[in-house]
Formats: structure tokens, sequence, C-alpha cells
């Protein structure tokens, strides 16, 4: 299956199973018990949400970085301390207007959304390459792949430039 396709089946089972509502969930990756610097995104209505992740990352006291798109290919990571650094941003996400943080190699845990992923690491983005160009800077930082258990599919086709998960956590 072409990337192209496994997208418009995705789109497809979200239809099914999003009713318009975000669902809650309830979600704590255990590598980021240990972690002090934390890379998490800002949901989409289509992707699992993190709010309750980063409240309890704010709580726990960890450094927790969202990304903010700049440009048509880059994005860059600003602290987040709690919903009053969010504003509407790129693509209708709810961006940081927090601190720059360029300290990169100092991340130690990535949590990020895709389209699909395999239980082999694989994801399958939204096609505009944004965490793929910027993972492949820092190939240090532990890497989630966060998602919906229908989002998990048997095979993600790849490209030499798409970047392995190393650990898939699925929410129902």
């Amino acid at each position: 299956m072409r990337k192209d396709e496994l997208r418009q089946l995705i789109r497809q089972r979200k239809a099914q199973h999003l009713t318009g509502k975000q669902p809650l969930c309830q979600v704590y990756p255990a590598a980021c018990e240990e972690a002090r610097i934390v890379l998490v995104y800002s949901a989409l209505p289509d992707e699992v949400p993190t709010q309750s992740l980063l409240d309890h990352l704010v709580a726990a006291g960890k450094t927790v970085l969202l990304p903010r798109v700049v440009n048509d290919t880059d994005m860059e990571l600003r602290h987040y301390t709690g919903r009053h650094d969010l504003q509407p941003g790129a693509y209708g996400i709810m961006e940081p207007v927090g601190q720059p943080f360029t300290e990169y190699e100092q991340i130690d845990v990535a949590i990020i959304p895709g389209m699909a992923f395999d239980r082999e690491g694989h994801r399958l983005g939204r096609g505009k390459g944004y965490y793929d160009r910027f993972l492949s800077r820092v190939p240090n930082i532990y890497k989630i792949g966060l998602c919906f258990s229908w989002q998990l599919v048997d095979s993600v086709p790849t490209d030499e430039h798409d970047i392995r998960m190393d650990e898939t956590v699925t929410v129902n």
C-alpha cells in the first residue's frame, strides 16, 4: 500500500471512530517518568488528546516543550508551562508562545503524533515532514509514537528519510 492510500484508509477509520468530540485520554508513557525534558504535541481534533499528559508533566516538574510551525518546512520548540502558553497557530493547532528552546540534544523523550504506525516503529505522518526533519537532527531522543488503536496497521510504507519510533503507545 502506498502512503497516500494508507492516509485515505486512516481518514476513513477516523470518520468511523471519531464523532466530532475529542475523547478524554489518560496516557502517561513510562519513559516520561525518568525524563527531565519532554517534547509533546498539542493535539488536533483527530489526534490522541495530550492536554492531560501536558498538565501531568508540568505538575511533575518536567520541562515540557511543544512544537510551533514557523514555515512550510520547519518547526521550532517552545517551553510550555500551562494552558496560558497556547494560542491558535498553523493548521489550527494550538501552539506555544513560551520561550524558545534550542538545546535539542538535552531532550530525553519526544511524543510524536501520526496518521498511522506499525509494530516495527514506522510512522506515517501527514506528509509535510516536519517531525522527520526535526528528529533527523537529534537521533538520540527516545521517540514515542502516540495513536489510537485503530491507527495501528500491519505495515507502514517508508522512505529512507522517515524516522522510526522507539516505542508506540496506543489508546482506545
